[in-house]
């Protein structure tokens, strides 16, 4: 059974405490996900968003900041918001306020970015992750905001100059802060995916960290365990979840390293540099009064309609812990398996379309067991991905039930299953016309026995003796049967005229 651990009590683990010089560390996390919305349009412009067009060619007036023009909200981008709320088991606001976040950079036209400060569109949630030895525990989720993103400078065109790209320019986004509730790199991994499953299942936000759909600022500090929270600093945009774990490991020992030496630890903001491995200074940490934030006066307050929200949520998707609970339930599996299916919402439908496509009773584990170990490794091998699997679910159920009724042995089956990928051919075909039907016949099995042992008497001695050497034996058969003799027949024929059981 899973157990859920309430962060209000939560008691810091051995496995999660850092050692240092002077004792142990206790690491809080707290992240800030900057995901885009998937959306058509950006913001509060009818400005495209498609990614990878040619510098500043989806730059509307509006995002460029001209003089006079004003801001229209995107309807839709504001049910995607809504939408990722419910899906966080969050509190919806009816009442939210577009704010002024004024700061300078030569990428953000307005010199402000329009964002939510006291009034989200979306309050407290939570996230459950799923870790190690069955393990999860909830992730709490302070607030979700929108906002629009800034444009993109870009210093490597020219020696000496820096150029800017506005096509991200009112791009629009959901900043999804958590509260401190994590305790480890591993904890705020799991998290971020988890996270992006949730709202690719969502339909609100790709995922997509190496476009910059969606990146991470990690807030990290340290304590002795039990002691008050230390000072944080924010490492900006990490963009990849392997470089999320890093920099957690970096700066939680730079700032233990810092106080064991007597310092203290100044917040700031950071940069990660996945090249060398670390975190490094940024600029001093801001606080909110260092904007100077103030409500838009050149939008009004965004009031919801409860029907529009009861619609909303009445259309939501099945959600990646109800499916998983679903499959546990449906088709035996454990909580392990159901998790590795639910991932990615396309391996589930692909396992579910297995499963449906036979007769009731096919075996769930053996069709998980293919998936994710055969299918998985071929597709990764020739860069395929599970919606362009050259094996349809049909087949695969197939095969799995000839497994099962030991039409053939699960060694022959995968010579069945390379040729299935490479010729689209039928496990069925490809077994009669290939003559691979595994063989029962315990008539045929004992001559096969009979011959390798009239052969090899010392070797039947040595098994009488070592009643483990009967192994040797089973090989022979399967490989003078080129693998379609019975395995358990095989066993047991062996076993009877070696004196043994054939549970020895």
């Amino acid at each position: 059974m899973t157990v859920v651990y309430s962060m209000q009590h939560r008691d810091p683990r051995d496995e999660d405490l850092i050692k240092g010089t002077t004792g142990d560390w206790e690491i809080i996390l707290g992240l800030e996900v900057h995901a885009q919305i998937s959306s058509k349009a950006k913001l509060f412009s009818g400005a495209s968003t498609e990614f990878g067009a040619e510098p500043n060619t989806q730059v509307s007036l509006v995002d460029a900041a001209l003089p006079g023009m004003l801001p229209v909200i995107n309807r839709y981008c504001v049910e995607q918001a809504v939408k990722t709320g419910l899906g966080l088991r969050a509190k919806i606001n009816p009442y939210s306020v577009f704010d002024r976040k004024n700061y300078f950079y030569p990428d953000l036209p307005q010199g402000y970015q329009i964002s939510q400060f006291k009034s989200p569109i979306v309050g407290e949630g939570e996230v459950v992750i799923d870790l190690a030895g069955g393990r999860s525990i909830a992730v709490g989720i302070e607030r979700l905001h929108m906002e629009q993103d800034a444009g993109k400078s870009v210093h490597d065109l020219a020696p000496g100059n820096s150029h800017v790209d506005l096509n991200r320019s009112g791009v629009a986004l959901m900043e999804i802060v958590s509260k401190p509730d994590m305790r480890s790199s591993d904890e705020a991994r799991a998290y971020v995916t988890k996270l992006r499953t949730i709202l690719r299942y969502l339909g609100t936000c790709d995922g997509n960290m190496e476009e910059g759909s969606l990146r991470a600022d990690v807030n990290v500090s340290v304590r002795r365990p039990g002691e008050k929270l230390g000072t944080r600093c924010e490492i900006k945009n990490v963009n990849s979840i392997r470089f999320i774990g890093q920099a957690i490991e970096y700066e939680a020992r730079r700032q233990i390293e810092i106080l064991e030496e007597g310092g203290s630890i100044t917040q700031e903001t950071r940069l990660f540099d996945p090249k060398a491995g670390e975190t490094r200074s940024m600029r001093s940490k801001e606080e909110a009064h260092d904007y100077r934030y103030f409500p838009d006066p050149d939008l009004l307050p965004l009031v919801l309609d409860q029907a529009d929200i009861d619609r909303i949520a009445a259309n939501l998707p099945e959600l990646p812990d109800d499916k998983k609970a679903r499959l546990m339930s449906e088709y035996g599996l454990s909580a392990y398996d159901a998790t590795v299916l639910v991932g990615e919402a396309a391996t589930a439908d692909y396992y579910e379309a297995v499963m449906k496509s036979g007769k009731p009773g096919r075996d769930g584990k053996l069709a998980v067991n293919w998936m994710t170990s055969d299918l998985y490794g071929a597709l990764n091998r020739e860069g395929h991905t599970i919606e362009t699997s050259p094996v349809s679910p049909k087949q695969l159920g197939e095969l799995v039930d000839l497994i099962t009724d030991g039409t053939i042995s699960g060694r022959i089956a995968k010579d069945v299953f390379d040729s299935m990928y490479k010729t689209g051919r039928d496990p069925a075909e490809i077994v009669e016309k290939d003559g691979l039907r595994q063989v029962t016949d315990t008539g045929a099995i004992e001559a096969a026995v009979d011959a390798i042992m009239a052969a090899n008497p010392d070797k039947v001695a040595q098994a009488k003796e070592k009643p483990a050497l009967a192994g040797w034996f089973v090989g022979q058969v399967m490989k003078s049967t080129s693998g379609k003799a019975n395995p358990q027949v095989v066993n047991e024929i062996i076993a009877a005229k070696l004196g043994a059981s054939s549970d020895d």
